[in-house]
């Protein structure tokens, strides 16, 4: 997954380009920074800072990690608020605590690129960070038959895999689970209230409180 995302630094915000998906990103782009206005957050699998820059419209301040030096090198290169946005290599699995605590977290297209088996070892990882009654928000996508890379094959742990083919003409299969509403409400229980899910047509946004 590392090397596939190395490797597709410079190309990743091409996928925000598709036509079908504007409306869609138009109500996402006003949704999101609205969730963190006035707020301290950590951002997980920032990539290349598309996020970012938009979330740093309304929050404090945002420590944005991720464990891909080739995307954070895109996302440093940015026109963002002066200090208000630091960047750091992190490994989502092992956040330390002394990072926090911040009173919000963002992991856009993250929880799709974890195994089933893995959702509740992430969460009890940013729980570390959090304050009591931070505002936590997920975001990803939805499977569009004719928009989304069709799915390559089903593991026997109920993962789902897909294979990518970048503009240097190498292929991937990476690793992009669909989960359902009663899925994600299922792996946050005992991490959150509050749940909200909201389908677009292309993505689903999921929030909730930590406890």
């Amino acid at each position: 997954m590392q090397a596939y995302y190395a490797a597709r630094a410079r190309e990743y915000e091409l996928i925000y380009a598709k036509p079908e998906r504007q409306a869609d990103l138009r109500i996402l782009e006003a949704a999101i920074p609205a969730s963190f206005a006035g707020r301290s957050v950590i951002e997980v699998a920032c990539g290349t800072g598309f996020w970012t820059q938009h979330i740093a419209r309304t929050a404090s301040r945002i420590l944005a990690t991720d464990v891909v030096e080739e995307t954070l090198q895109v996302a440093r290169a940015k026109n963002l608020p002066e200090g208000k946005v630091r960047f750091q290599i992190a490994d989502a699995y092992d956040l330390p605590a002394a990072l926090g605590p911040f009173d919000g977290a963002f992991a856009g297209f993250w929880w799709s690129h974890l195994r089933r088996a893995q959702r509740k070892a992430f969460l009890a990882s940013l729980w570390r960070c959090l304050a009591p009654g931070a505002v936590v928000v997920l975001l990803d996508n939805l499977y569009v038959e004719g928009s989304s890379t069709p799915v390559a094959r089903r593991d026997a742990a109920g993962d789902t895999w897909q294979v990518r083919k970048l503009e240097d003409g190498t292929t991937h299969e990476v690793l992009k689970n669909f989960p359902t509403e009663a899925e994600l409400r299922a792996d946050v229980e005992g991490f959150g209230t509050n749940c909200n899910y909201r389908a677009l047509q292309y993505y689903w946004l999921f929030t909730f409180e930590t406890a």
